[in-house]
C-alpha cells in the first residue's frame, strides 16, 4: 500500500519526518490554505512515477465544538468548502444549490481509526475570530466541530484521482476572537505526531 503524507506545513509532522525517511513513506508539504493545497497535490498526484493508495491529510485544527479537548487528536468524516456558493440577501445558497459543482466531501476510509472521535469540519479561507460569524457556522451547519484551511481540497483532489484519503486533526484552539495564550499548539503538534508515528509504525 503506497501512501502519501499531506501537511501544510513541516513544522506540523517535523517530529515524525526521520521515521518517514527511514520507512521510505514520501511526505508533500503543500503550504497553508486550499489554494496552495490543491496545487501542490494535484502536481504531485500527476508525476508519472506516482501511483498511491492512499493520501492521508494531517495537521492542526481549530475546534469549534467545545466538548473537544485542546491537543485531542480526530478523525474527520466529513469535510466542506463553507465559503464556496453565494449571498442571497441573509440566506447562503451553497454550491450545489446552484448547479455548478460538489462542495461536500466524505473520507473515503469509513471508520479509518475506530479509536479517534469523528468529527465533520468546514474548510475555510479566513478562519473565523468574530462571535457573529461563529454563530452563522453554528446556525447554518450546527453538526461542525472543526475547521481548517486545506481539509476539503485534498477531499477533492483525492476523489478526482480516485485515491483514498484520511483526514486526521489534532485541536490546537478553540474558534473564537484570538487569543494565543489560549493555543495549545505545541500541545496539539506533540499529540498528532505521537498519532502519526504509531500509524506508521503499526502499518509499515
Amino acid at each position: 500500500m503506497k501512501t502519501l503524507i499531506v501537511a501544510a506545513t513541516r513544522f506540523e509532522i517535523q517530529d515524525t519526518i526521520p521515521l518517514l525517511e527511514e520507512k521510505q513513506i514520501p511526505f508533500l508539504i503543500t503550504g497553508v490554505g486550499m489554494t496552495a493545497t490543491a496545487y501542490s497535490l494535484g502536481k504531485a498526484l500527476a508525476k508519472d512515477d506516482n501511483h498511491f493508495d492512499i493520501v492521508i491529510n494531517v495537521g492542526i485544527a481549530g475546534a469549534i465544538d467545545r466538548t473537544l479537548n485542546l491537543g485531542e487528536v480526530v478523525d474527520v468524516q466529513s469535510d466542506c468548502f463553507y465559503e464556496l456558493g453565494a449571498e442571497d440577501g441573509n440566506d447562503f445558497l451553497p454550491i450545489e444549490e446552484l448547479g455548478f459543482a460538489k462542495g461536500n466531501f466524505v473520507s473515503t476510509i469509513s471508520q479509518s481509526q475506530a479509536n479517534l472521535m469523528k468529527v465533520n469540519a468546514i474548510t475555510v479561507n479566513k478562519v473565523h475570530g468574530n462571535q457573529l460569524s461563529i454563530e452563522k457556522i453554528q446556525q447554518r451547519l450546527p453538526d461542525t466541530h472543526i475547521e481548517t484551511m486545506e481539509g476539503a481540497a485534498v477531499f477533492f483532489v483525492c476523489e478526482q484521482e480516485s485515491i483514498a484519503c484520511i483526514q486526521i486533526r489534532s485541536i490546537s484552539n478553540y474558534v473564537e476572537r484570538r487569543n494565543r495564550s489560549a493555543w495549545q499548539i505545541d500541545l496539539a503538534i506533540e499529540n498528532l505526531n505521537t498519532w502519526l508515528r504509531n500509524y506508521v509504525l503499526a502499518n509499515y
